[in-house]
């Protein structure tokens, strides 16, 4: 079951912190020390062409384009052309993304976005936790071509089922020297319901493989670069009018629908939320990825055909 809430506004892989903050978990990331070379960072990123309309997909923090792979398949099935995007600094190891900041991987949305836009008159962007924060970035800067907007499980703030009860004092270690040393460890359920699916992710994130499911750990460094991105968003969203999705799991393990709730409320434009029964963080590889395919692409498709009032309760 789907539970459906619209509402005009008057106008806010992933891969989360879910540390316990105990044991292993915690730990210093001795970044001051000698390295390796850094080995290339593949490419994972993913295009399938398609008619004039185009949907951007972005990842999220530490994640891959493989966690928007099935959500592009199945908007390329609607017709639509499909990039799969992937992030500055992502897909290789966690040295590789320490290097990066906030505004290094909202370059990357907008080289891609311009790829899209040179050759497609209707672009759509869709991101998944903190390619979400970046997708309405991009709405903020670009009002006037984007056509619309979906974001799928928000990462505003750390409040789901699975987050320490001292996450709270994350702000006041990444406001510190120290904040800058350490390493916030994933554990489970890993944003994932489907058991099997799950441990695929844990096996292959575990085995190293940053390119296909992401990387196990998040730094300090790159939280607090998240921080800033959702600080700058926050103060866009009254300006951001362009026509919203909002997807969000009920029992999302690292963002509550709090993030989502927030969305409706402060966001300039129409929004249309929409709360799953059924999954964990990553919606779009979880058991109701389905769901969120048919969500999306009937909601691009009536956009298209302005027909958006249906949308969003006759009130566009």
């Amino acid at each position: 079951m789907i539970k459906i809430q619209s509402a005009p506004t008057p106008g806010a892989s992933w891969r989360a912190w879910t540390s316990r903050w105990t044991g292993s978990q915690f730990w210093y990331n001795h970044s001051d020390r000698a390295k390796p070379v850094e080995k290339a960072i593949p490419d994972v990123s993913f295009y399938y062409p398609g008619r004039d309309a185009a949907v951007l997909l972005i990842h999220g923090l530490t994640g891959t384009p493989t966690e928007m792979r099935y959500v592009g398949k199945g908007l390329a099935a609607e017709g639509f052309t499909v990039y799969g995007m992937q992030l500055a600094g992502h897909c290789g190891s966690e040295a590789a993304l320490r290097h990066t900041r906030w505004p290094d991987w909202y370059a990357s949305v907008e080289a891609a976005y311009h790829r899209l836009a040179a050759s497609h008159a209707a672009v759509f962007v869709a991101g998944l936790s903190m390619g979400a924060v970046l997708a309405l970035h991009l709405a903020a800067q670009r009002p006037a071509r984007l056509r619309g907007v979906a974001c799928f499980s928000t990462t505003l703030w750390y409040d789901g089922w699975a987050i320490p009860r001292l996450q709270f004092l994350l702000p006041l270690i990444l406001a510190t020297p120290l904040g800058e040393r350490y390493r916030f460890v994933e554990n489970f359920p890993y944003g994932i319901k489907d058991e099997r699916l799950r441990q695929w992710v844990m096996d292959s994130m575990t085995s190293g493989n940053s390119a296909l499911a992401g990387n196990l750990g998040t730094t300090g460094r790159s939280l607090r670069e998240l921080r800033r991105l959702v600080h700058r968003v926050k103060r866009e969203m009254p300006h951001i009018t362009t026509p919203t999705l909002v997807v969000h799991a009920q029992e999302d393990d690292m963002t509550s629908p709090s993030n989502a709730d927030y969305l409706e409320k402060h966001l300039g434009g129409p929004v249309r939320k929409v709360l799953l029964d059924d999954c964990y963080h990553i919606i779009t590889v979880d058991r109701q990825r389905q769901e969120v395919i048919r969500e999306s692409a009937a909601f691009f498709h009536a956009l298209l055909a302005d027909q958006g009032a249906s949308l969003f309760g006759n009130r566009i």
